[in-house]
């Protein structure tokens, strides 16, 4: 009996339980819906966009090793995957399409029109969770309810991955060549070539599968201290991975696990790492489990009330890293530059556009989508609320990072802000994150063997401004 896989945001062939369920059941077939105009109209960015092409490439050949053939549909928008999906199932006499779940709520109703279509046509749809380590709905509290702070969450997450399947996390054994050809992949989605920056973001699963192996091999020991650093390699680097589902959270976890095993007095890193994969749960538990966040409200509906400012200048220059604050402007440059931005750092200048500036959490989430080839809706989402305190964070909204204070303790040389911010690069450390007041003198003095820096001055004082947030969201 054929199988057909609709893969989506699982771009792998090894911990896809989909893929395997199918080649165990008949002739698999494999399939990918390209639909650019939906993807724009979620934000989504030309760098991740092409990192989408080169990775669909990957798995092609992936595929192809396993004799299994993967057909392209083109559908602008999601509700014409319905239809399309029907007929190719039809036309490939597939009595089963198997897929992995996706929880943004758009996604959600794309695929149970897609069930009930399909079921109209006596097709079957099987549902897998592979984008997660667990389900959303399964790890609840005490009283069956969501979790909605992320603490007690990862306690009852972190005692359940004993429970973790290695059943399904290798490669499937390859099945009899096909008789259905596979389709060629467009090169350029929406204009975009698929080779925009392929030598900064390499694509595919055994690029994936080797980033693993260099930080579990070089870099996890050093976790816990390195991550917060932005100018050192030290945090995984696979969030452009695991966004478009080239390597398994689950994967990532049983890895970590097992190095923990060999070194269980030493395993505080990993420790960390795991963690960060249980915040990747943590977000998109919420985003399934509660569709007002998928709307663009405030995960506390009380302060969708909050009456957020109106700068658009102000937005601007935040946005080309001319913010008058070292660290803040070193991130923004190397998001502009590189279409991604240190975990630490992005904390940083959400916070200081939501707190310091005033200006809508949301106004920054869409441009970080716009401009991350990580751009991932729930973790982009969680962490742009978790700044701006309107989020799960449990602690009150009055936490306002000082970007000085973050700069001279996570890049206390300056070799980050040196880096993407060249106009300082002169500046002596000890005044490199001392900002003087908005309409002082200039940060420098004018001294012999030394360029004036033509950096700008604060947009705004840091004390002055924390008051202004405080008495912002007390006045709501």
């Amino acid at each position: 009996m054929r199988q057909l896989v609709w893969f989506r945001n699982d771009l792998r062939t090894a911990d896809h339980p989909a893929l395997i369920q199918a080649m165990a059941c008949g002739e698999t077939i494999a399939c990918y819906c390209i639909c650019v105009d939906q993807w724009r109209t979620h934000d989504m960015g030309d760098r991740r966009l092409a990192f989408i092409q080169r990775t669909l490439t990957d798995l092609a050949g992936g595929l192809a090793k396993l004799n299994v053939p993967l057909k392209i549909l083109i559908t602008p928008h999601f509700e014409e995957i319905p239809e399309a999906l029907v007929e190719l199932a039809t036309a490939l006499a597939a009595k089963q399409v198997h897929i992995t779940d996706e929880y943004p709520i758009d996604e959600r109703r794309r695929d149970q029109h897609c069930a009930t279509a399909l079921a109209h046509a006596g097709i079957a749809l099987q549902r897998y969770t592979a984008d997660t380590v667990f389900a959303p709905g399964t790890v609840m509290t005490g009283a069956g309810k969501p979790y909605t702070v992320f603490s007690p969450f990862y306690k009852q997450w972190r005692g359940r991955l004993g429970t973790i399947s290695t059943a399904q996390s290798a490669v499937p054994p390859s099945q009899a060549p096909s008789a259905v050809a596979s389709d060629p992949i467009p090169t350029a989605w929406g204009g975009v070539p698929a080779e925009l920056e392929e030598t900064l973001w390499p694509a595919g699963e055994a690029a994936a599968q080797r980033q693993l192996f260099r930080f579990l091999e070089d870099r996890i020991d050093d976790y816990g201290a390195a991550r917060d650093i932005p100018s050192v390699q030290g945090t995984s680097g696979l969030s452009t991975h695991l966004a478009v589902g080239a390597i398994a959270p689950a994967a990532c976890v049983r890895a970590a696990l097992a190095l923990q095993a060999l070194d269980p007095h030493g395993g505080d890193s990993a420790e960390k790492w795991i963690a960060e994969i249980a915040w990747r749960d943590f977000y998109r538990h919420i985003v399934a489990l509660f569709d007002h966040v998928n709307f663009g409200h405030a995960f506390k509906r009380e302060y969708d009330r909050l009456r957020w400012r109106q700068a658009p200048d102000e937005l601007a220059a935040w946005q080309r890293g001319e913010t008058g604050y070292p660290l803040v402007d070193a991130g923004m440059r190397q998001l502009l530059a590189t279409g991604w931005m240190h975990n630490r750092v992005r904390m940083v200048t959400a916070m200081f556009l939501t707190k310091h500036l005033l200006i809508d959490w949301r106004e920054g989430e869409k441009y970080f989508m716009q401009q991350l080839v990580d751009g991932d809706f729930p973790s982009n989402n969680g962490g742009w609320q978790w700044s701006a305190s309107v989020g799960t964070d449990a602690a009150p909204y009055f936490r306002i990072f000082n970007p000085a204070t973050q700069g001279e303790r996570f890049d206390a040389a300056g070799h980050y802000v040196r880096h993407w911010v060249p106009e300082l690069s002169s500046v002596p450390d000890k005044q490199l994150f001392k900002t003087p007041a908005t309409g002082s003198q200039p940060r420098l003095p004018t001294l012999p063997g030394m360029e004036q820096a033509t950096y700008r001055h604060p947009m705004v004082d840091h004390k002055a401004a924390r008051q202004r947030a405080l008495d912002f969201f007390k006045a709501d």
